[in-house]
């Protein structure tokens, strides 16, 4: 059995809405969720708050590249 996708998005109420195993993905249903999405890396860590740390649909790959850095990095930059 294959593991689950790594990627999980909650709405804005913190209601897990999906699995994705690319981040390009979880930022496309983000975009659609609207602010306050998130996209965390497993369960627990919000690696991209949508609204907060920019607008999805300005850039799905540069939302991946965000997924994969620290937030304090991604603050620096």
């Amino acid at each position: 059995m294959a593991a689950s996708p790594f990627w999980k998005v909650y709405d804005a109420a913190g209601e897990y809405q999906a699995a994705c195993k690319r981040p390009e993905e979880a930022a496309c249903l983000v975009d659609f969720l609207g602010e306050g999405a998130t996209i965390r890396a497993g369960h627990d860590r919000v690696v991209w708050t949508e609204g907060k740390d920019g607008r999805a649909s300005d850039s799905y790959d540069a939302v991946a590249e965000a997924c994969y850095l620290p937030r304090a990095e991604r603050r620096r930059a």
